[in-house]
């Protein structure tokens, strides 16, 4: 499994909750580029119409060699998913005050896939917790790495 791209800004802002492994519908230029690692999922979120999961704002860089028939770089792009699956999101969606956001973008047997996650965001008070949590982790590994 090739990671491209980790959305490290959705796990900051969000609590993320249950995750889901999708594919996801590319065209050729847009495989080409991603194998390259041109791809920026920071802004990007999913959204469901007409019972189908879109990947919206995701930035795939055009491919340097291609021609006139390249990709449009911000397009949505439609997820891969079981349609029980997609009701069970949909659900919690409208249920709870829950996003779609992705978090991961990985080839894995030649195939591109996209991890989402339901996520809840979090208040600014949560965030500072959190960066407080990480802090004091990383003092406790750096003590225990000088002692040992």
């Amino acid at each position: 499994m090739k990671i491209v791209a980790t959305n490290k800004k959705a796990s900051h802002d969000y609590f993320l909750l249950t995750k889901y492994e999708a594919g996801i519908v590319l065209k050729g230029t847009e495989i080409k580029s991603v194998r390259a690692n041109k791809v920026n999922i920071s802004d990007s979120y999913a959204r469901i119409k007409d019972g189908e999961i879109f990947l919206v704002n995701m930035h795939i860089s055009k491919y340097s060699h291609g021609n006139v028939f390249n990709h449009d770089e911000t397009r949505s792009r439609k997820l891969l998913l079981h349609k029980k699956e997609i009701i069970r999101i949909s659900n919690k969606l409208n249920q709870d005050s829950l996003t779609l956001v992705p978090t991961k973008v990985y080839i894995e047997r030649g195939l591109c896939k996209v991890q989402i996650a339901l996520a809840k965001g979090k208040k600014n008070y949560d965030k500072r917790q959190s960066l407080k949590e990480k802090d004091s982790l990383r003092r406790v590994e750096k003590t225990l790495k000088e002692r040992y």
